[in-house]
C-alpha cells in the first residue's frame, strides 16, 4: 500500500487546490442527494397524501415550524418541484465534478508519462546494460494505464467513502437503532469479504508476470521476425502465444469469478437482510410505517455503497502490482541519474587538443562478480588523429569505446580527456555532444531520410543533408529512390540494405558536424567499392577530426595514425599499422595474416 500511498501524495502535489475542491464538490453532492431522498417522505405526509406523526421523524417538528414561519402553502407540485430542483442541482454539480476529476486524473497521468519518460532517458547506459528493454514498454503503456485506473479507482472509493459517512450520519438521525443494524452487517461482511480482496492481489501479481512476458515475447518475436520466416519457426512461436493468451485469458476470468462471487454474496445478503430488517421494524420496535419507508430508503441507498466500496477494493488490490513495478523501476532510475546541473547541461562542444586516456583502469559489467571486461587499460588517443582499435570478438574493444565516450565509467583507474577527468560532469556533456557515434547495428526510425537525419541537426537544409550523404556515398542511392529524402525507411531501416543502413547512419554523424568520430564496424556491411569510398572520406578528415575505429576488417585500418590491440579484456599491443604488421610474433600480424590468407582462398 505504501506504493500507493507515494502516488496518492503525487497527484496531490500535481492537482494542488483543484483536489481539495473535487473532495468539496464531492461532499456538496453527497448532502444535496441525501437531502434530496430523505425529504420527500416528510414533504408528502405534510400536504397530507401520508399519515406521519410530528414526532416520527426527527427533523419534522422543526421542519413544519420553519414552513409555518415562511408562510408557505405547500402542494403537490410544489413539493416536487422541491425535489427536482434539490436532485437537478445536484446531477449539474455532479457534471462538474466529473469534469474536474478527470481533468486531475489525465494531468497526473500525463505528468507521470512524462517524469517516467525523462527519467528513463537520463538514465546511466549502466542502467540500460541490466535491463530488459521490453520491461520499459511493459511498463510505459501497460502498468502505466493500470497505476492511472487504480488512481480513479481509489478517488471513486474515497468519494464513495464520503458519500457514506454523511449517509450514516443522516440515517442514524432517523433511525439508530435499525441503522445500527446495517452497520453491523456490513462490518461482518466486510470481514468476510477481506479474503476477496488478498486474492485480487494475488491475481495482479499474476497478471503483471503475464503482461510482462507478453510484452517481451512480442519484442522478441517481431524483432527477429527475419529468422523466424526464414527458418519456418511459426508454428513454435504460434503455440508459445496460444498458451501464454490462454494462461492471460484463465487470469482474467479468475479475477471475474472472485469478483462476481462477492457481488452474489453482498447481493444475496442484501436480500435477506431487507426481510430480517422489516421484521424487525414491525414486530420489534414496531416502527411507524413512514418512518420505515425512510428506513428503507436508508438501506437501498448505503448497501449498493457498499457493495461498490467492496468491489472497488478487489479491483484496487489488483492493480496494487502495477503501483509497486512503476515504483520500482523509478527508484532504479533515480539510482542511476546522469546528473546534469543547470552549469553543466550548457556545455559547450569540446574541441579536443591533446586526447582521451585511461590510466590504469578496470571495468566489470557486475561489480559482485570476479570476471572482469577490461583489465590495467593503459591507452592514450591522440586528438586529431585515427586510431584504430582491433582484436578478436570478445575482446573488450566495444567496452572501451563505451569508456573513451564516458557511457560507463570505470572501476578503477581514471579517464581523462584532455587532462580533466569524465568525472567532472560538465567535462562529461562536452565530450557527448562532440560525438558522433556510428554502430555495427544501425538504428533508424520507421520515418523518412530527412527524419532521420535532421535528428541530429533539425535545422540542416537539402543542402547540408545532400552534402553529408554524398560524404557517406549515399547520395546516389537516396536519389534513387521515389520520393528521395522523404522516402519512409521502414522499422529500424527495414527497406534498406545493411550497406544503405550503415552509410545512412555515417550521414548523420558527419552531419552533427563533431570533433570526434567514432566507428563500431560501421563499414562492416558495405560492399568493396562503398568500403573503398568511405576510406576516402575519412582519409580526408584526418587532421581536422579525431576518429576511433573498431574493425574486425583490418583492410579499413590501413591508415590509421595508431593501432591498439585487444585480447581478453587487456591491451596487448599498441603502435603504427606498418610497426605492428612487421611484429612477425605478435597478434596484430596474426590477424593480418590469418585475413589475408582467407582472402586469398576466397
Amino acid at each position: 500500500m505504501k506504493d500507493l500511498f507515494y502516488y496518492i501524495r503525487k497527484i496531490q502535489r500535481v492537482a494542488g487546490g483543484k483536489l481539495y475542491l473535487n473532495m468539496s464538490m464531492t461532499l456538496l453532492i453527497s448532502l444535496l442527494d441525501g437531502i434530496g431522498m430523505y425529504l420527500i417522505v416528510p414533504l408528502l405526509g405534510m400536504i397530507g397524501l401520508l399519515q406521519m406523526d410530528s414526532g416520527s421523524l426527527p427533523f419534522l417538528a422543526p421542519l413544519t415550524g420553519l414552513i409555518h414561519s415562511w408562510s408557505l402553502q405547500l402542494s403537490l407540485p410544489l413539493v416536487l418541484a422541491v425535489y427536482v430542483l434539490i436532485l437537478g442541482g445536484q446531477a449539474l454539480l455532479q457534471r462538474s465534478q466529473t469534469l474536474l476529476n478527470a481533468g486531475i486524473i489525465q494531468s497526473f497521468i500525463r505528468t507521470l508519462r512524462t517524469e517516467t519518460y525523462e527519467g528513463l532517458l537520463r538514465a546511466k547506459w549502466e542502467f540500460y546494460l541490466r535491463k530488459r528493454r521490453s520491461d520499459f514498454n511493459h511498463v510505459m503503456s501497460n502498468e502505466l494505464g493500470r497505476v492511472n485506473y487504480g488512481t480513479t479507482l481509489f478517488l471513486q472509493m474515497v468519494t464513495s467513502l464520503i458519500f457514506t459517512v454523511l449517509q450514516i450520519a443522516l440515517a442514524l438521525w432517523l433511525s439508530p437503532a435499525l441503522t445500527g443494524m446495517v452497520l453491523v452487517s456490513g462490518g461482518l461482511l466486510a470481514l468476510f469479504a477481506r479474503r476477496f480482496v488478498r486474492r485480487s492481489k494475488r491475481i495482479g501479481e499474476e497478471t503483471t508476470e503475464l503482461s510482462k512476458h507478453y510484452f517481451a515475447g512480442i519484442s522478441d518475436h517481431f524483432g527477429g521476425i527475419k529468422d523466424i520466416k526464414s527458418n519456418r519457426l511459426e508454428a513454435s512461436h504460434i503455440h508459445w502465444f496460444r498458451k501464454l493468451t490462454d494462461q492471460m485469458e484463465h487470469n482474467f476470468l479468475e479475477f471475474g469469478r472472485v469478483n462476481s462471487m462477492s457481488q452474489v454474496i453482498y447481493r444475496l445478503s442484501s436480500v435477506v437482510l431487507v426481510a430480517a430488517f422489516m421484521y424487525v421494524a414491525i414486530a420489534v420496535l414496531h416502527t411507524p410505517p413512514e418512518q420505515l419507508i425512510t428506513v428503507v430508503l436508508i438501506f437501498t441507498r448505503l448497501w449498493p455503497r457498499f457493495i461498490g466500496i467492496q468491489s472497488n477494493m478487489e479491483q484496487l488490490s489488483s492493480n496494487l502490482p502495477a503501483f509497486h513495478d512503476m515504483r520500482k523501476l523509478q527508484q532504479e532510475y533515480e539510482a542511476e541519474q546522469e546528473l546534469i546541473s543547470p552549469e553543466a547541461a550548457g556545455a559547450s562542444k569540446l574541441a579536443l587538443v591533446d586526447g582521451i586516456s585511461c590510466t590504469d583502469v578496470s571495468y566489470r559489467y557486475n561489480p559482485k562478480e570476479p570476471l572482469y571486461a577490461l583489465r590495467d587499460i593503459n591507452v592514450h588517443i591522440p586528438a586529431n588523429r585515427m586510431t584504430a582499435i582491433v582484436g578478436k570478438s570478445g575482446a573488450g574493444k566495444s567496452t572501451l569505446v563505451d569508456l573513451l565516450m564516458g557511457l560507463i565509467h570505470p572501476e578503477e583507474g581514471e579517464v581523462r580527456a584532455d587532462g580533466v577527468s569524465l568525472q567532472r560532469e560538465r567535462q562529461l556533456l562536452a565530450l557527448r555532444g562532440s560525438i558522433g557515434y556510428v554502430a555495427q547495428d544501425p538504428f533508424l526510425f520507421n520515418e523518412s531520410i530527412r527524419y532521420n537525419l535532421q535528428l541530429v541537426d533539425p535545422n540542416a537544409q537539402d543542402d547540408d543533408l545532400w552534402q553529408a550523404l554524398e560524404f557517406s556515398a549515399s547520395a546516389e542511392f537516396v536519389r534513387k529512390l521515389p520520393q528521395g529524402l522523404d522516402t519512409v525507411i521502414g522499422d529500424r531501416g527495414v527497406r534498406l540494405s545493411g550497406g544503405e543502413r550503415q552509410r545512412l547512419v555515417l550521414a548523420r554523424a558527419i552531419l552533427k558536424r563533431p570533433s570526434i568520430l567514432v566507428l563500431d564496424e560501421a563499414t562492416s556491411a558495405l560492399d568493396s567499392e562503398n568500403e573503398l569510398l568511405i576510406q576516402q572520406a575519412l582519409e580526408r578528415l584526418k587532421g581536422s577530426m579525431t576518429m576511433i575505429v573498431i574493425a574486425h576488417r583490418l583492410s579499413t585500418i590501413r591508415n590509421a595514425d595508431h593501432v591498439i590491440v585487444m585480447e581478453q579484456g587487456k591491451v596487448i599491443q599498441q603502435g603504427g599499422y606498418l610497426q605492428l604488421s612487421q611484429e612477425s610474433k605478435g597478434s596484430f600480424s596474426k590477424l593480418l595474416s590469418y585475413q589475408s590468407g582467407a582472402q586469398m582462398q576466397v
